[in-house]
């Protein structure tokens, strides 16, 4: 069966005044119905580039879609043009975005319902009166009290959680068929973002809709995604079922991750160890191995070339000269 999604050899470029920042270079990866894939990584390696271009969100100029294609459900979204009905359509109605800021996301001078119920009367033809109804509804699934008071608020009257919560709904509310969801939980507290996760989770379930889980969060990604992609410098570096990755990871920024974040599984008093370094500058990349100058294995690696993506596993796969997945990664980094 088809992918519902296949993103194939996708190029992003920045048009900037010290050059041409390549922020997508070269991602490829898939997404089947009903599945939650996550994509992690630093601040800056192009996770939300990569979905902002699937529904083509780069603002042109200086962004730019140098190349690649965007299958979904067998058409190829890149071939047409971004204000064009077929996009339009797509966008809110057949795959749904939930955005990392949900104070800049929604428009401050109008209300929460009347946001909700232009994407319902767009997309689904609704009236008036059924899109109200529909958005009172969607909003009381994702546990906004007072449901059909609270639709009149403006995004100023709403919470932080709140407000995201109202972003899923309003992502949700046509049924589309994927959801890619920027850094969800971005600025929440501990016990916001477990309410926020646990209602996507439920609306998954409910719409039986795909997920793509874009955070630097890797215990989010643990306990929902099935599938995890590791980006670096605007590429992606490992892929493949997140159970074979946690445990087997094949790439030494996977690892370093890993090893930066604490576990409730370890010895107290365990010391995070950071990654060394900082990432790259995209622009004028030497044709090396983008991590190797933070690579702690770097002594153990010979060659200058630029890695390609290698398979080491069942839909395994690492952009890196070393075979490291299945040993002791404990131990690299100490």
């Amino acid at each position: 069966m088809a992918p519902l999604l296949e993103v194939k050899d996708l190029r992003v470029t920045f048009d900037t005044m010290n050059g041409l920042v390549k922020a997508v270079d070269g991602v490829s990866f898939t997404i089947d119905k009903g599945e939650i894939v996550g994509l992690v990584g630093e601040s800056g390696c192009g996770k939300s580039v990569s979905q902002m271009a699937i529904t083509q969100l780069i603002a042109t100029p200086p962004g730019k879609i140098v190349s690649g294609e965007v299958i979904f459900e067998g058409r190829d979204l890149l071939k047409y043009h971004p204000e064009s009905n077929m996009m339009r359509d797509v966008r809110g109605g057949q795959i749904g975005m939930i955005f990392q800021e949900p104070m800049t996301s929604f428009n401050p001078v109008f209300t929460i319902g009347e946001q909700i119920m232009e994407s319902l009367r767009l997309h689904l033809k609704l009236s008036r009166s059924a899109a109200r109804k529909r958005a009172i509804e969607v909003l009381e699934e994702v546990g906004i009290p007072d449901a059909s008071v609270r639709i009149n608020n403006y995004p100023h009257q709403f919470s932080g959680g709140m407000r995201q919560r109202a972003m899923i709904a309003m992502a949700l509310s046509c049924s589309p068929k994927l959801v890619i969801a920027d850094e969800p939980t971005t600025a929440l507290d501990v016990t916001t973002q477990a309410q926020v996760l646990d209602i996507m989770m439920k609306m998954v379930e409910h719409y039986h809709n795909a997920l793509i889980i874009v955070t630097h969060n890797l215990g989010i990604i643990a306990r929902h995604a099935q599938r995890i992609n590791v980006m670096y410098a605007g590429r992606i570096v490992e892929s493949g079922p997140s159970e074979e990755v946690f445990l087997n990871p094949g790439h030494p920024y996977t690892i370093a991750l890993m090893k930066s974040v604490p576990r409730l599984d370890e010895k107290r008093g365990r010391h995070l160890i950071p990654i060394s370094g900082i990432p790259p500058n995209l622009i004028n990349m030497p044709p090396i191995c983008s991590f190797k100058p933070r690579c702690p294995m770097v002594d153990a690696c010979q060659s200058l070339s630029d890695p390609e993506l290698r398979p080491v596993g069942k839909n395994h796969s690492v952009r890196c000269h070393l075979n490291i997945s299945g040993q002791n990664s404990g131990t690299i980094f100490e």
